[in-house]
């Protein structure tokens, strides 16, 4: 199994993960709510996991530009 980050508004990778033994409490994932679960992690059929967040380039830009929140796909 593996765990690819990528951004949610570029989707550069960020970063992976791989091993048979990587739990979901590991990297978190039972904090999140079933809705914030649906919206930031993609099961994948042959197994791999990919996980939705935002990388530095896009967090600043957003920061800079609150107004970006409002369109779909701000950064693409």
């Amino acid at each position: 199994m593996a765990v690819n980050y990528i951004c949610r508004h570029c989707r550069t990778s960020i970063g992976s993960l791989s091993g048979s033994n990587i739990t979901e409490q590991q990297l978190g994932f039972h904090f999140l709510t079933p809705e914030e679960r649906s919206d930031i992690i993609a099961y994948d059929p042959n197994g791999d996991v990919t996980v939705k967040v935002v990388c530095d380039y896009c967090r600043e830009a957003i920061d800079a530009n609150p107004e970006l929140h409002l369109v779909t796909s701000p950064l693409q």
